[in-house]
């Protein structure tokens, strides 16, 4: 079912006239100029990914500390705050501001409320589809993972929203933590070719053969499109490699040219990439491959407001784009594609106010299903935040934070390690820690807290070893996620180092680590199988446990490392 744009305003006018909080900061005429870009061209596509489960809007707040080094440094993605904002041509203390920086968090959030929810995603894709006749709906992944009610279900809630979304074509990553066979069961009995879930780099293990479609080939108003897959090409790297054992994964960009070339012979006038590699690996990948028009990116959670125009070494153009997370986002793409070729573009990237959009009822009607089994256990409140709760950044969080001091209080040990994780909603000040809430930052399949002892030689390579994924001046080895959470340990980091001097002043207790002692940390989302399950909780009891005897969380100070020499970086603003 679509909607008109008259259809559109009167559901506007409706909502407005039965109490709906829909013209809070907003008229009728801003709302439409929002959500009702003008078309251009004749090709479109709508662009959305890392939902990470969130059927229900979310208060997000995005990073302060995203930084750049080497050739990155300075370039979207990474820029933050004012500098952003600067870069882009938005004004503080707007909406645009709310929804693309994590400026004045707390007071916007008020403001401006709640974002995305799939009843009001799907409100403006009807909105759109209706205005673009054809267009594709895009999801890179990491659509099935993040909550308590996707983890509970594997995914099936999800699913079922992406089916009732009107989703097109994905590829994944976090999807294949439920393991191989939930993954092909879901495409044989749930997707059965309504949605084509595509991936040119993963492989069998035995000969090399294709597990799922390379790409998909679509006609649109009379062009032949190309839509091909990159799932998250370290996937067996960032998470248990036994979760999906007969398959192989990786960046592999010479398939990658030979895959575009093909589509290119069999006809394909435009081509696309549905990409999880995150989007400063996109960008080399876009610098690398002739004959790709654009690439949808995701995995790094980056809203940009802007499609990145990457020279290729012919002296072609490739688009890149990244759409955010969380739902917070639907990007549209209008190509204009003739002679063979795109010839122009207009892209823009739509932030998803919930109190704007009113909610679809099929969606909402299909959420409240999903959900009634598990009502009552998600709304059990555990207790109160006083601060802000986040995760997004860099570095540690407030949200990580709690974690990480109620895996020292409740399983012990001389310090802890909590996973550089990007999803996971936040908290305003006052509102309750529900077990639906904490669960969007612990819903994981391999969720157990292990104590291990490790010499302060190790503790400092492993430092070393995530620090490298992250700051690596080649994007090709940035294998996905932000720095490891430290408790009770401080350091410093030097981003602009080579590995092994990145990581420099490690004290516990305010005492230097010693290379040769032995020390007890606390962790969870071991990437290892645990024999001893019962001897290793997983990490939600933890957390509960703690809130049990810490109801009422105070405002929390992250434990941040002391940086060395990016003081001026435009990706960093703490």
């Amino acid at each position: 079912m679509s909607i008109s744009r008259r259809e559109f305003l009167s559901v506007l006018a409706a909502a407005g006239a039965t109490g709906f909080p829909l013209l809070r900061e907003a008229g009728a005429a801003e709302v439409e100029q929002l959500y009702n870009p003008p078309v251009s061209g004749n090709v479109h596509m709508l662009h959305m990914t890392d939902s990470h489960a969130h059927l229900q809007p979310v208060y997000f707040r995005e990073p302060s500390v995203n930084i750049g080094i080497g050739d990155m440094l300075g370039h979207l993605p990474h820029l933050v705050g004012a500098d952003y904002l600067k870069r882009m041509g938005f004004k503080p203390n707007t909406r645009d501001s709310y929804a693309f920086t994590y400026l004045d968090f707390e007071r916007a959030a008020k403001q401006y409320g709640r974002m995305g929810g799939y009843a009001h995603i799907a409100t403006l894709v009807k909105r759109l589809k209706a205005s673009r006749p054809g267009a594709l709906l895009l999801d890179g992944g990491d659509a099935w993972q993040g909550t308590a009610l996707s983890l509970w279900t594997q995914g099936q809630d999800m699913v079922e929203a992406q089916l009732q979304l009107g989703v097109d074509v994905m590829t994944a990553h976090w999807e294949f933590t439920y393991g191989e066979a939930r993954v092909k069961e879901v495409l044989a009995k749930d997707f059965k070719g309504r949605i084509d879930f595509v991936a040119q780099n993963v492989k069998t293990a035995d000969f090399g053969d294709p597990v799922f479609p390379y790409y998909t080939m679509k006609q649109m108003n009379g062009v032949q499109v190309a839509v091909i897959g990159q799932a998250f090409p370290y996937t067996p790297i960032a998470n248990p490699a036994y979760m999906m054992p007969d398959w192989t994964f990786g960046i592999d960009t010479h398939h990658m040219q030979k895959v575009v070339k093909e589509v290119r012979a069999k006809g394909a006038q435009l081509v696309v990439v549905i990409s999880h590699n995150g989007m400063d690996v996109d960008r080399k990948m876009a610098s690398l491959v002739e004959g790709i028009d654009c690439i949808f990116g995701g995995h790094t959670h980056d809203a940009e407001a802007v499609a990145v125009e990457v020279r290729r070494p012919s002296g072609g153009m490739t688009l890149v784009t990244n759409a955010g997370s969380h739902g917070k986002f639907l990007g549209v793409m209008d190509f204009d594609v003739r002679g063979g070729k795109m010839v122009g573009y207009k892209y823009r990237l739509l932030p998803v106010f919930s109190d704007l959009l009113p909610a679809d009822a099929d969606m909402q009607a299909l959420i409240k299903r999903v959900r009634a089994p598990y009502e009552s256990k998600l709304d059990e409140v555990l207790g109160h935040s006083e601060g802000v709760l986040y995760r997004r950044g860099n570095f540690n969080g407030t949200w990580d934070q709690l974690i990480l001091d109620a895996m020292l209080a409740v399983r012990g040990g001389d310090l802890a390690f909590s996973p550089g994780f990007r999803w996971g909603g936040s908290l305003l000040p006052g509102e309750p820690i529900t077990r639906e809430a904490l669960m969007t930052q612990l819903a994981i399949t391999y969720p157990y807290c292990t104590l291990t002892e490790m010499t302060g030689k190790t503790i400092k390579a492993v430092m070393e070893d995530v620090c490298d994924n992250l700051f690596n001046p080649d994007p090709y080895y940035q294998q996905g996620g932000d720095m490891v959470r430290v408790g009770a340990l401080t350091y410093a980091c030097a981003p602009n180092e080579k590995m092994g001097n990145r990581i420099q002043d490690m004290r516990l207790h305010g005492k230097p680590i010693d290379p040769n002692k032995t020390y007890k940390v606390a962790g969870w989302a071991p990437v290892q199988p645990v024999a001893a399950k019962a001897a290793n909780p997983p990490i939600w009891e933890v957390v509960e446990e703690y809130l049990k005897h810490n109801p009422s969380v105070k405002p929390l100070k992250p434990n941040q490392p002391r940086l060395i020499g990016v003081q001026g970086n435009p990706g960093l603003a703490l």
